[in-house]
């Protein structure tokens, strides 16, 4: 796919920044679908005319879409950690009025995530110097859905992938069809899977320690996200959801660090302080090399 270059804007032009291209921005629509936005958290001293090249952090909402409050809460680090923040909007009612999951599942109602999202991606590399096309990425409960299957569909794009309390997992399983397994992963997302590519990318789980509620996410076959192979984990709470997905990629030879918080329930506010912490660590070993 052959995208445009992104639209002047006012208060600054491509290759020129304004005010509100630094700090905490604005949402600006995605030139790919405009019905989908994003926002930026920029280190407020980034020079254009110079030659710092930041890393890119890529936050993902959960189901009540609080895009805004994971980006600010990720203000502090971008300073300290010379990152840039991306946090994108995926509003809800996109296939269907009411609809809240579209998203979640990367490609659905006609709209592919993923590609607007690396378009998103692209955007802030035509703006800002960007040491890598690889970007750190986390997603906390609906963003934990979509950050594990982003990790699936492209695992050359991450710097590191943390996964956080996702209500329903999709496994390595050739015998079950997506969403529940792979089996016809290259039909939906036409690529090949390519787990010795994923092998290469550091994971990160988290998750509260009394996230245990299933009210959200329990499977019946009644429900719209029910199909074949979903019976496995149809009772499982998000602890034991977590833990059959890092179990099954550690399986295929792919390491996982997990950090559990104790005494807290399903709050992606609570999860940001180890998401940083495992951010830290990643980009110091990366910028190593």
């Amino acid at each position: 796919m052959i995208f445009a270059p992104p639209p002047l804007r006012e208060g600054g032009t491509a290759g020129r920044l304004g005010y509100y291209d630094r700090g905490r921005t604005p949402y600006f629509a995605s030139r790919l679908e405009p019905r989908l936005s994003y926002c930026l958290c920029v280190p407020r001293d980034y020079d254009e005319q110079g030659s710092e090249a930041l890393d890119l952090v890529v936050l993902v909402h959960g189901t009540a879409r609080w895009a805004e409050t994971y980006r600010n809460g990720f203000a502090d680090f971008a300073e300290r950690e010379r990152v840039i923040i991306l946090a994108p909007l995926f509003p809800a009612g996109m296939s269907t009025p009411g609809e809240l999951s579209s998203y979640k599942l990367i490609r659905h109602g006609g709209i592919a995530y993923d590609l607007v999202l690396l378009d998103m991606v692209a955007e802030v590399a035509e703006r800002y110097r960007l040491r890598s096309q690889r970007f750190l990425l986390h997603g906390f409960s609906g963003g934990g859905h979509f950050a594990h299957r982003f990790l699936f569909i492209h695992p050359e794009r991450l710097l590191g992938v943390s996964i956080g309390a996702p209500g329903i997992v999709t496994l390595l399983d050739p015998d079950h069809d997506f969403w529940v397994g792979v089996r016809n992963f290259e039909t939906v997302f036409g690529k090949r899977l390519d787990i010795d590519a994923m092998r290469h990318v550091p994971v990160h789980m988290v998750i509260g320690g009394e996230d245990k509620e299933t009210w959200e996410i329990r499977l019946t076959p009644q429900d719209s996200w029910w199909m074949a192979g979903a019976e496995g984990l149809a009772e499982a709470n998000r602890l034991e959801r977590l833990a059959a997905l890092r179990q099954n990629l550690e399986s295929h030879g792919i390491g996982v660090r997990q950090d559990i918080v104790p005494g807290v329930g399903h709050d992606g506010r609570a999860m940001v302080a180890a998401v940083q912490d495992w951010f830290a660590t990643v980009l110091a070993n990366a910028r190593k090399g």
